[in-house]
């Protein structure tokens, strides 16, 4: 019964938990699948490594992005990320990203990290 007198608390906390998982998972995404692989030099170069470091670069970048944007957001106007308008939003990106992620990427966490951002995405929704 005490969660029930919070949950504009909760509901505040599942989304900036949502954005902000989506945040640190696009810079992990980035810095091991980039950075450190090109640091180390462990693709050859060529037209496979140029989509792979792009496709990967721009899956990233575009969590960061919208991450940041999202929190901005919701520092700024709370309520307008956490009705319909704003969670479709978010499922939105979110699929774009699952699709990227089932159809060009060999690696199976991001997917996971996406679907961990839907459920916090939504668990914010239902408890708004």
């Amino acid at each position: 019964m005490h969660a029930f007198f919070h949950s504009k608390r909760i509901h505040e906390t599942l989304l900036y938990s949502a954005y902000g998982w989506l945040l640190l998972s696009g810079l992990l995404q980035f810095v091991i699948d980039v950075i450190s692989q090109a640091i180390r030099g462990k693709r050859t170069p060529g037209a496979e490594t140029n989509l792979y470091y792009g496709l990967n670069s721009a899956y990233a970048l575009s969590q960061i992005l919208f991450a940041l944007l999202a929190l901005f957001a919701i520092r700024q106007v709370l309520s307008a990320l956490g009705r319909w308008p704003g969670i479709t939003l978010g499922l939105f990106a979110a699929s774009a990203w699952l699709t990227i992620c089932l159809r060009f990427l060999e690696y199976s966490q991001p997917p996971a990290t996406v679907f961990l951002f839907v459920v916090l995405l939504l668990g914010a929704r239902f408890t708004a």
